[in-house]
């Protein structure tokens, strides 16, 4: 329930039909009255819209594709539901920064999402961010409009969610005030984690999307599978909390559990644990600063063993990249971001074995070292040229 007096926070849902966006409904509906449904996005799942307009009764619903949203009009005119469907990029915009909304959640998989949810940012909303790629992608560029707007900015990724709990509340990006020394990221290690290279090479989609501990969709379940996950991580931690490449740790943890760690300059460690669902860190950024209920359920410790390993960056070669990115700077991290989701689309539908994601990255990187990065045009026109020499990489080696 809301707190008496308190007016609903108005939402957007950028990726509603997706994993992210589902939990958060999920949440949602747990506190009537404590938030207010204005727009949900989806791609091209018409039926599960069609139940989420049923359902949360939004103002606004927008479909990418136009066949989707015309069938979308249709379905809810035969269900008369009073829900405006609206379709496009531009779209998705506009329901980002209408003035109605506070709150934003960017939940839109892939280097998609980023113009809407940095337009969020210009418009200075509370934004939960699950869309890492817009951080990775646009880094400097998009905290840059969080300060120059004045918009709230709350991790939804488990890891930094889990170190945004763990670092003072009035931590600012100074390490030094705040006694900060290292953030560690936990990884699962995936599907993949005690394979050989051999078998990760002859791996196939049926195995990489099986993730042991997460409920997650397809494309970031083989990023957890080849580590890239983790590595992109790495990159939006840089940016979400001001630290440099040599403060960021990565640490396999293949139970989950914790989700991630804050290193004190006195040799503590403070760690954020908690049941692998999504619906904890969705809820501690809807009802921040208060907590309220995730329907989650609780962390059996009783038992239990908790295991920490150095990451094998000569198997999965993916987490090495992204570092080698975050060093290279300028539009090194949209190239990386491009080139991998070229490459797991392709991994996805067949065509390629799980090892070419890693080589096709590596060898779009080399090919476009240097680019600029001072504006959204540079960083779109990055992400272009590094999907155009992917494909051309990937069409070769399926020759």
């Amino acid at each position: 329930m809301k707190p008496s007096g308190m007016k609903p926070r108005v939402l957007t849902v950028l990726g509603a039909t997706g994993t992210i966006g589902v939990n958060t409904l999920d949440v949602v509906a747990r506190h009537p009255g404590r938030f207010e449904i204005f727009a949900l996005t989806g791609a091209t799942q018409v039926e599960r819209m069609v139940e989420q307009c049923r359902t949360h009764r939004p103002r606004i619903a927008v479909m990418n594709e136009p066949a989707a949203a015309a069938a979308l009009r249709l379905r809810l005119a035969e269900a008369k539901l009073p829900v405006t469907v609206l379709e496009g990029e531009s779209a998705l915009t506009d329901v980002a920064t209408a003035p109605e909304v506070d709150t934003v959640m960017a939940a839109i998989v892939g280097a998609a999402g980023l113009p809407a949810t940095l337009a969020a940012a210009q418009a200075g909303k509370r934004i939960l961010l699950a869309n890492k790629e817009t951080l990775v992608v646009s880094g400097q560029l998009f905290m840059d409009a969080i300060a120059t707007s004045g918009a709230e900015l709350l991790p939804i990724d488990s890891e930094h969610n889990a170190i945004f709990q763990a670092l003072p509340r009035d931590f600012d990006g100074d390490f030094k005030r705040a006694g900060v020394r290292a953030l560690w990221l936990t990884a699962s290690g995936g599907p993949f984690r005690t394979l050989s290279a051999e078998a990760i090479a002859a791996a196939t989609p049926a195995q990489a999307v099986a993730h042991p501990n997460w409920v997650m969709g397809k494309k970031i379940s083989v990023d957890s599978a080849s580590l890239m996950n983790k590595g992109l991580e790495v990159i939006e931690a840089r940016w979400l909390f001001n630290a440099r490449p040599e403060q960021i740790k990565v640490v396999v943890h293949p139970q989950s559990i914790v989700h991630s760690m804050v290193e004190y300059a006195d040799g503590s460690v403070i760690a954020q644990m908690g049941t692998p669902d999504m619906r904890t860190p969705i809820a501690f950024a809807l009802g921040f600063p208060e907590r309220i209920d995730a329907g989650v359920s609780a962390l059996e410790l009783m038992g239990r063993q908790l295991t920490f390993e150095a990451p094998d960056t000569a198997r999965f070669p993916c987490l090495q990249l992204a570092f080698d990115a975050l060093a290279a700077g300028g539009s090194a991290a949209a190239v990386l971001n491009a080139a991998n989701e070229v490459a797991v689309a392709r991994f996805l539908e067949g065509e390629v074995p799980f090892n070419a994601i890693a080589a096709s990255i590596a060898h779009t990187l080399d090919a476009l070292a240097g680019g600029a990065a001072s504006s959204l045009e540079d960083l779109l026109e990055a992400d272009r040229q590094a999907r155009s020499v992917a494909t051309a990489y990937l069409e070769g080696a399926r020759a």
